[in-house]
């Protein structure tokens, strides 16, 4: 395999297993609660209400949404700056000029999506005030 193709292969599995990986293992950590509660009612066993509590509170949103998005809209923002930066601190050691691209684009991207983060965080907010 290419090198062309590799990298890129390995980035976007990288992405991919650091996005779907927490996920997977929360809804793991779910099942099993759900397999082990099922396995319980089955036996005849109580089930302690404390513990019914913290099973179900743990699937209700966290009530300081647009406080989280905005850190992630900062933190995105801080990324493509950086990335930014970096670009241009690149630019004497790269003599393709190549680096410096690869880098305003991910500052683009990151960029955009800091951006619609804190957008988002802006809508949570005022529709948190109306209601």
């Amino acid at each position: 395999m290419d090198a062309e193709v590799f990298v890129p292969f390995i980035f976007f599995a990288f992405l991919g297993a650091v996005i779907l990986v927490p996920i997977w293992l929360k809804e793991k950590t779910k099942q099993s609660a759900h397999a082990l509660i099922s396995q319980a009612l089955e036996k005849g066993q109580q089930l302690d209400p404390a513990l019914l509590q913290q099973l179900t509170e743990t699937q209700k949103q966290q009530p300081d949404r647009p406080r989280r998005t905005l850190g992630s809209g900062v933190v995105l923002l801080a990324l493509a700056i950086g990335f930014v930066t970096a670009s241009f601190m690149s630019n004497g050691f790269d003599p393709s000029g190549y680096a410096g691209n690869g880098m305003m684009t991910a500052a683009a991207i990151l960029g955009c999506l800091g951006l619609a983060f804190i957008v988002l965080a802006l809508v949570d907010y005022s529709a948190k005030k109306k209601g």
